[in-house]
């Protein structure tokens, strides 16, 4: 009896406070990591919003051709591409949960575009692409067809663009989509097929609703990260043909260096904000969500 009182009058050791050497060492432990947020996130971010605070930089970004070309692009690029790496990462999801040998191998192999550097992969996309290189080649040689110059093509080049990133980025939403379908309890599987709910009916009755919050966290946070993708359509069509599928990435870099602008550089990534913040706002609200229902 006397052990429990004790334990209920001892403060609890999330309200202890810190005194002496104990306040000293916990200083020492959250002054450098301070520091690096100060001067890796929020002094770059203060700086950036500053520097394209003058609302002419926009009238001047609205009023270019080339800046509403990219911004079609990346609507195309972003919704395209974030859809069908999605779609395609669900679908290959369901084929890795097969149990067979071959299989597992086949998923350890697809993981490797994930893992290689991706500025040698997309190099390698762009020499296969232009009019003499491989894609070319291989069908002079087996087909007797002499194919287009892909990268002079508005809709090739940003085919190209969005193929170069799915073949990127697809393996690591094919995994994560794999271990949601991995966590669905044996016995919701088992219960569907006595209910006689196989194939095609216990994929739209189980498994879509069940990955439903864990599919629209993954593609909010694939839209995130495509809309700032600056090495893909930099290194694959390079902007071609003359710029037309530049992206606000690309073009925000064209006017930091290229037009030595660096004040319109930095606006034309941030005019995204109205876009990013909405879909990190509903990427946390969905997380909490989650975090609910476990």
């Amino acid at each position: 009896m006397s052990a429990v009182l004790r334990r209920r009058w001892l403060p609890s050791p999330r309200h202890r406070e810190l005194h002496g050497a104990e306040l000293t060492w916990a200083i020492a432990f959250v002054v450098p990591y301070a520091a690096v947020l100060f001067a890796f996130a929020l002094y770059p971010i203060a700086y950036g919003l500053w520097m394209a605070s003058s609302p002419s930089l926009y009238l001047q970004l609205f009023a270019s051709d080339e800046y509403r070309e990219a911004v079609v692009s990346t609507l195309l690029y972003v919704s395209i591409g974030v859809n069908t790496s999605m779609f395609l990462a669900l679908l290959l999801s369901g084929f890795f949960m097969r149990r067979q040998w071959w299989v597992k191998a086949m998923l350890v192999v697809s993981m490797l575009p994930w893992a290689l550097p991706a500025q040698t992969g997309f190099i390698s996309f762009h020499w296969m692409m232009i009019y003499w290189g491989f894609l070319n080649s291989l069908l002079e040689k087996l087909f007797g067809v002499y194919g287009p110059d892909w990268l002079s093509h508005y809709w090739l080049a940003l085919g190209a663009n969005i193929a170069a990133y799915n073949w990127k980025t697809m393996p690591f939403w094919t995994l994560i989509l794999l271990a949601g379908r991995m966590a669905i309890p044996q016995d919701l599987y088992d219960a569907a097929e006595v209910d006689g709910a196989t194939g095609f009916r216990r994929f739209t009755h189980l498994v879509v609703p069940l990955l439903a919050n864990l599919y629209l966290v993954c593609t909010l946070l694939a839209t995130i990260w495509m809309i700032g993708d600056f090495n893909t359509p930099d290194l694959v069509s390079g902007g071609a043909p003359v710029g037309a599928t530049n992206v606000l990435a690309t073009i925000g870099m064209e006017y930091l260096f290229d037009s030595a602008n660096p004040e319109l550089g930095v606006a034309a990534t941030l005019a995204a904000l109205p876009v990013l913040i909405p879909l990190g706002i509903l990427l946390i609200r969905r997380l909490r969500t989650a975090e609910v229902q476990l």
